[in-house]
């Protein structure tokens, strides 16, 4: 039988861990991974230390990247069962939001509106909801050069911007994951119950994924 849930894209805030767990899950199902390049971005780090003059140059970025990097879905995704991402283009807009000004948002929006409906749209997306405190601890941890300078209220406004965009997102199927208390890179239990979840045959339009409930059940 044909998988129906062959693109599957996973989502969350910086510190996440929607990478990680996109590499884990394409490395287990022997997938196409699409990886987003956030170190091709030649603004990134000078956004971080002075972010109202560095926005709109990196929101155009990320945004003509993305762009080009899904239209090259081809043929080889025939020989692979799934194709798993660590984003959805749609997301661009809560950083556009966030981060832009009037005048360069209406600039924006021109632009995306006319180059997502070109996009293919994921099978099922994949939420990673967490604290802002777990996310703090997780960007901390990783020591990533260009969030040295990110600051603890841009993650809260970052989080509430997700939490507003996918609790009513509808355009695919998606699961909701309270990631503040798994460790999926690290605990292999952890890990098989999501995907376990993650590739069940059937979903429902939006699903909620409690761990704990979970670790209860066990």
């Amino acid at each position: 039988m044909e998988n129906k849930t062959k693109y599957i894209a996973i989502e969350g805030v910086i510190g996440a861990g929607k990478t990680s767990l996109a590499k884990k899950i394409a490395e287990r199902l022997n997938a196409k991974l699409i990886l987003e390049n956030f170190d091709d971005n030649p603004f990134l780090d000078k956004f971080y230390q002075n972010p109202s003059y560095y926005a709109f140059q990196t929101q155009i970025y990320f945004l003509l990247s993305r762009y080009k990097q899904l239209q090259e879905l081809g043929q080889d995704e025939l020989f692979y069962d799934y194709l798993i991402a660590d984003y959805i283009f749609e997301k661009d807009k809560i950083f556009a939001y966030l981060n832009l000004q009037n005048d360069e948002l209406q600039l924006y929006e021109k632009i995306a509106s006319f180059i997502e409906k070109n996009i293919r749209k994921p099978d099922l997306v994949i939420y990673l909801q967490s604290t802002v405190e777990r996310l703090m601890f997780n960007i901390k941890h990783r020591s990533r050069s260009y969030e040295k300078e990110m600051k603890e209220d841009y993650i809260k406004n970052l989080n509430d911007g997700y939490n507003y965009f996918f609790y009513r997102y509808r355009a695919t199927k998606i699961i909701i994951v309270n990631a503040t208390d798994i460790d999926f890179v690290n605990n292999e239990n952890d890990f098989e119950n999501l995907l376990q979840e993650i590739i069940k045959p059937k979903h429902d339009s939006i699903e909620y994924y409690e761990p704990s409930f979970k670790k209860a059940a066990q």
